[in-house]
């Protein structure tokens, strides 16, 4: 028995014929194992990367108490319960420290970002003050340290602020350069390598033959997986032939850490890819209870790990969003849930439903006066790949729920932001 096939018979419920979403999840991630290789980048280099060392302060951010707002800096205990009336004796400025210190009944005018003063520990914003020359009038019901920022409130020097398989956006870049450091440690790009499958298949730029369709399953997923940071090898359409087939997953496992194919795994299809992948590796064909995308291949070929897509565009888009996505992002080295994050709406239409499979309908989220409302793009068949440009998200119809009446709420996915 191969050693994925002992990984996944130890899950509860699993079941290749009638696969349900979960499980197939659960058993992906089961087997799955994260890269280790690491290099160094400049921080501005390293947006979209999975961070590959703890990043630890050498200094406080910010390194020194300062002002919060423009106005006066003031002794608190200076202050009474009515108007009190103090003498300024000087500026503070973003990057120009006041030299002195502060003295009972005296006030320096600061900008937002000076130093506070020695001797000072309160700023009352400039709006609120009378000045008249070097009289400075304060007006009651001030709070104790207000507009203040303390030292190290940011960051605090030796305290870990970032850790090994954080994803690196704009504000962790920011985080990094707030410390000084200039460059980080990173896991490498995740290298996958992918192809269709199909006789029927005609690229772009050629004649069409009779019977033949244009290759758009490569254009999608060269588009999410470009979303996902990750090294991409394109190797085009392979024809049904099994030399050609075996060369091109020979290739793919020979540089790459996952192969995505489409096509070639659904139940009597006259293809050769199916038996391919079993003699080149290790390979599971599963049956998974949803809709649409219901067969789906996932296995090992060397190193590379296999994930054999169906062929129908829409298909191809749910699977790889539901089952791939997250298994490339805990394959870059991603730590945390990168499951899709699911949202409520109420259906703004009945939904049609058959019980015992989860569905994924190509649905329009809007907003009805205070409410959040969904309805689909109309005909859902996997091969209308129209429902997904216009689409805004899934509609995630659980796997025991029937039909839905209008009203009712519903659980989504959205597109935008997707990553």
């Amino acid at each position: 028995m191969s050693r994925i096939l002992q990984i996944v018979n130890a899950i509860e419920g699993y079941d290749p014929d009638a696969l349900h979403v979960e499980k197939a999840r659960a058993a992906i991630r089961a087997c799955l194992a994260p890269v280790t290789e690491t290099e160094h980048l400049p921080v501005r280099e390293a947006l979209g990367r999975v961070l590959a060392e703890d990043i630890i302060p050498a200094i406080d951010v910010p390194g020194h108490d300062n002002t919060a707002m423009d106005g006066y800096a003031v002794r608190f205990a200076d202050l009474g319960p009515g108007e009190t009336v103090l003498h300024e004796i000087g500026a503070a400025l973003a990057g120009q420290a006041f030299a002195g210190t502060l003295g009972r009944g005296q006030c320096v005018r600061v900008t937002t970002g000076a130093v506070m003063p020695a001797g000072a520990d309160t700023v009352v914003v400039q709006e609120v003050v009378k000045v008249r020359g070097a009289k400075v009038t304060i007006p009651p019901g001030q709070k104790a340290a207000q507009n203040v920022r303390i030292a190290g409130e940011d960051l605090k020097k030796g305290v870990p602020v970032l850790k090994p398989g954080q994803w690196l956006r704009p504000a962790e870049l920011g985080v990094i350069a707030s410390l000084g450091i200039g460059s980080v440690a990173v896991r490498r790009r995740l290298r996958v390598a992918f192809f269709s499958t199909g006789d029927e298949l005609a690229s772009i730029g050629t004649t069409l033959k009779e019977g033949e369709v244009y290759d758009s399953n490569r254009y999608t997923l060269h588009g999410m997986l470009t979303r996902l940071g990750v090294e991409i090898h394109d190797l085009g359409v392979v024809r049904d032939d099994p030399a050609l087939l075996e060369a091109a997953f020979r290739k793919a496992a020979s540089n790459a850490d996952a192969i995505i194919t489409t096509g070639g795994v659904s139940v009597g299809e006259a293809d050769f890819v199916k038996p391919m992948m079993a003699k080149l590796g290790e390979a599971l064909f599963w049956r998974i209870a949803m809709r649409p995308g219901r067969p789906m291949a996932f296995g090992r070929i060397g190193n590379a790990f296999l994930f054999g897509l169906p062929g129908n565009p829409v298909a191809v888009m749910v699977t790889f969003y539901q089952f791939v996505r997250e298994a490339l992002l805990y394959m870059s080295g991603r730590t945390g849930d990168c499951t899709l994050a699911m949202l409520k709406a109420a259906a703004a239409e009945p939904l049609r439903k058959v019980a015992g499979r989860t569905e994924y309908q190509r649905g329009i989220l809007f907003r009805d006066g205070g409410e959040w409302k969904v309805k689909t793009t109309g005909q859902q068949g996997s091969g209308v790949l129209r429902s997904m440009s216009e689409a805004n998200c899934y509609i995630v119809l659980e796997h025991e729920r029937a039909k839905v009446a209008a009203g009712e709420p519903v659980q989504v996915q959205l597109f935008e932001g997707l990553a």
